[in-house]
């Protein structure tokens, strides 16, 4: 293993580029039309319901990540603070999860970009993931920047259709009835809009590289989160507010139909500009989160040592890095169905947040010099409950999706035996600092 050490390249804009890049993706494109057909304009009121559990959880990150900086920290946390086993299953259970993210992120890209160019699917796949490898590779200054060139530039496109649309074509009349399918139908939508914020603590996998990280990762998980939230509000408003419940809710492209209303011919580009600009950060950002994980892995011994290795120059994990594009290669091979793809990224991930809930929780109750050391935190018996409230969040969202599709629990429950199989198979190190 390698004597280099990761280099601090992130700074607080950094991490806001990395939550608020990976958590405005591939949903706010597709999960605003189904919520639109169960809840009509009501589906507003959804995506504050949906962020809830999210902030429940932002909360125990800002917490840990003020406390105890680290990357990999979705496995270092778990393997620290409840059990090494513990953690190295949630970084095991989320390999499926990234890989998952990589294809769907790939192909939703490619998706849009053929409505401009017509693009074999694979092949230029491939192409996008080494792009992200190459972007990732040379130091994780340069993938900062290109994130926040990538954010910068959907956010103005969000603006003008959002401006453009508020200002000429939204009509209040459309949003009338309000609740058309009742409070029934918001809570059902619910589900669906939860993924609108997963990732929104992505900058906590790089807890190492953040530059004065107990004070920057509290305070960029805020902003990420609460940027976000505005966003999803504003560009559902007017997508609602030009198409109406019904048609948003029977779009297969949401809001590029919105945006054709009042932008004309102009629509198809800027949408699939913004949409290849969304999904590029999004892609951008997991190469370097799921690297890290990788990296914490074969630091502590969990995976291969090599894992572990830091490029002496570039100052990035660069073996992790090239085995993330190569199992991105593999995940070409899985079904390109969005169903089963979306549903072994949520469960994974739902898993991990339910651990550093717990992980909250437990540090709060039995590492006072954490706690102590924490810029950012509440009360010790207000911390506590709302870890736990977290983790019970995730827990039960966990099951959500079984009736959708059960294939995905089926293959994350082999994924698990092969997992147990290896781990009985290698030494048992405990985890080090990354």
């Amino acid at each position: 293993m390698s004597d280099a050490k990761l280099a601090k390249g992130i700074d607080l804009w950094g991490v806001v580029a990395l939550g608020l890049g990976t958590a405005v993706g591939v949903s706010i494109f597709s999960a605003i039309a189904p919520a639109a057909k169960m809840a009509g304009p009501a589906m507003l009121f959804s995506a504050l319901l949906a962020a809830l559990p999210m902030y429940l959880i932002a909360i125990s990150y800002a917490f840990l990540g003020s406390a105890c900086p680290v990357s990999g920290a979705s496995f270092v946390w778990p393997a620290r603070f409840l059990h090494p086993a513990w953690g190295f299953y949630v970084g095991w259970a989320r390999i499926v999860a990234n890989v998952g993210a990589i294809v769907v992120l790939a192909l939703v890209l490619v998706k849009y970009a053929s409505m401009l160019v017509p693009l074999p699917t694979k092949p230029t796949m491939l192409a996008v993931l080494l792009l992200a490898l190459l972007t990732n590779l040379f130091g994780i200054g340069i993938a900062a920047r290109v994130q926040k060139i990538l954010l910068a530039g959907m956010l103005v496109l969000f603006a003008v259709f959002v401006v453009w649309g508020g200002t000429t074509a939204v009509d209040v009349a459309r949003l009338q009835p309000l609740f058309p399918h009742g409070l029934h139908g918001m809570i059902a939508a619910t589900p669906l809009l939860m993924g609108l914020f997963f990732g929104i603590e992505a900058a906590t996998e790089a807890g190492a590289e953040v530059t004065d990280s107990r004070r920057t990762i509290p305070l960029g998980i805020a902003l990420s989160i609460g940027s976000a939230t505005l966003l999803y509000l504003a560009v559902g408003f007017v997508a609602l507010g030009v198409l109406g419940g019904d048609a948003l809710g029977t779009s297969d492209a949401p809001i590029l139909d919105a945006a054709r209303r009042f932008m004309g011919p102009a629509a198809t580009p800027v949408v699939v500009l913004a949409a290849v600009l969304s999904i590029g950060k999004s892609l951008n950002a997991l190469f370097a989160m799921f690297s890290r994980s990788l990296y914490a892995m074969g630091l502590a011994g969990s995976l291969p040592s090599a894992l572990g290795n830091v490029h002496p120059r570039w100052q990035t994990p660069h073996v992790a890095l090239i085995a993330v594009f190569l199992l991105g290669c593999v995940g070409l091979l899985l079904p390109m169905e969005l169903t089963f793809l979306f549903l072994a990224v949520n469960i994974p991930n739902l898993l991990k947040y339910g651990s550093i809930c717990l992980a909250a929780a437990r540090v709060t109750e039995q590492h006072p010099e954490l706690y102590d050391a924490a810029a950012f935190k509440f009360s010790k018996p207000r911390m506590r409950a709302l870890g736990y409230a977290g983790a019970l969040c995730a827990l039960t969202l966990i099951f959500v999706g079984f009736e959708a599709d059960w294939r995905p629990y089926g293959l994350l429950m082999a994924w698990m035996i092969i997992g147990i199989l290896y781990r009985a198979s290698v030494p048992r190190v405990l985890p080090t600092q990354p």
